[in-house]
């Protein structure tokens, strides 16, 4: 089968790999659609270390064309997401409830990490009946595959935030996850959304899933127009979603003390991060730092899915471009550069 991998650091390709063979718990996927994310530039570029002919992607829904012998819910044909996030449910950080840590630091995250990834004619599943979902009838593929990754993590970013009813919260870029942020903020209740981007494009998909206010980097210090907005007290809520030491260190400026400050932000680079002391009330202002990685499961999955089967939620139009499996590298490229005005590029197989 074809795959589209990483062959070392900053160089992706296709080439040839054998079909693989689920074991007895796991299924093997013929995908239909995928989604470039951003943490697999991050990842070509090293941010996890040396890969070798790695298959990338993390974010596909497909067909089931295989299942092990033990699995019961799913069977041949069947259409279905699978999540981002893949843990072996058995692990100790699984059982106590950390399900994307599976077996470690950020374990649950398994494609294009530690076994091959989505971008492939095949991939296997692992632990296919806690993994997976049933795609409802009423929800397209274009449609389902956003709740992989992008749906999943940024409400789980607003999730973490603790927004109470009519309560503030700024939230940082407005790319994918910061936009399913917007809008799981909204429909968590908040009462002020303030959206925190530059770009036009985004600036307007901010304010169609719920941003109120929409505040320009470029155009004035960003913690001052966030204060005047909120008459000086600060938010309830703070997300930084792009994962920049610096748009953390104003997320702690502009929280009010008690506030919740949630990352669902990359950290591609560097050795450490920086807190502002003062504004941290000297590491005393009960400012509670909240970090996540997209959470793993059915469960999560069949959530994000009946949120689109109810229509809830349109995540489609942050898809900006769409690509053939054979122009990936085409993909990768403007998902680095982010020419062209691209949010989300999905690809069909």
């Amino acid at each position: 089968m074809k795959a589209f991998v990483m062959k070392r650091i900053g160089e992706v390709g296709f080439m040839d790999k054998p079909v693989p063979e689920p074991g007895p718990n796991d299924a093997l996927i013929r995908p239909t659609k995928g989604l470039v994310c951003t943490s697999d530039i991050h990842t070509v570029h090293g941010a996890i270390g040396e890969r070798k002919d790695l298959t990338l992607g993390h974010e596909a829904v497909g067909i089931v064309e295989k299942v092990g012998e033990l699995v019961k819910d799913f069977k041949p044909g069947d259409r279905v997401a699978v999540g981002a996030i893949t843990p072996d449910w058995g692990s100790l950080e699984a059982q106590a409830g950390h399900s994307s840590q599976s077996g470690g630091p950020l374990g649950g995250w398994q494609f294009a990490n530690v076994r091959d990834g989505t971008f492939a004619e095949y991939f296997i599943v692992n632990e296919a009946d806690a993994n997976m979902a049933h795609i409802p009838e009423g929800v397209s593929d274009e449609v389902a595959v956003y709740t992989a990754d992008m749906m999943s993590t940024g409400f789980m970013a607003a999730e973490n935030a603790q927004i109470p009813s009519g309560g503030t919260v700024a939230i940082f870029a407005q790319g994918p996850v910061g936009l399913m942020a917007t809008a799981a903020a909204r429909l968590l209740g908040a009462g002020l959304i303030i959206a925190v981007e530059s770009v036009p494009a985004r600036q307007e998909l901010s304010k169609k899933y719920g941003a109120d206010v929409v505040v320009d980097f470029t155009k004035g210090d960003v913690v001052e127009q966030i204060m005047e907005l909120t008459n000086g007290e600060g938010v309830d809520a703070a997300i930084d979603a792009l994962g920049d030491t610096k748009v953390l260190a104003d997320c702690v400026r502009v929280a009010k003390p008690g506030a919740k400050i949630s990352n669902a932000g990359y950290y591609g680079k560097g050795e450490y991060v920086s807190i502002p002391r003062e504004e941290w009330g000297v590491g005393m202002a009960e400012k509670d730092i909240v970090t996540g990685l997209c959470p793993g499961g059915r469960l999560r999955m069949e959530r994000m899915l009946r949120l689109l089967e109810n229509g809830r939620i349109d995540p489609t139009p942050m898809t900006t471009h769409t690509f053939d499996f054979d122009e990936l590298e085409e993909a990768f490229r403007l998902m680095e550069t982010k020419e062209d005005g691209i949010i989300k590029p999905l690809i069909v197989f």
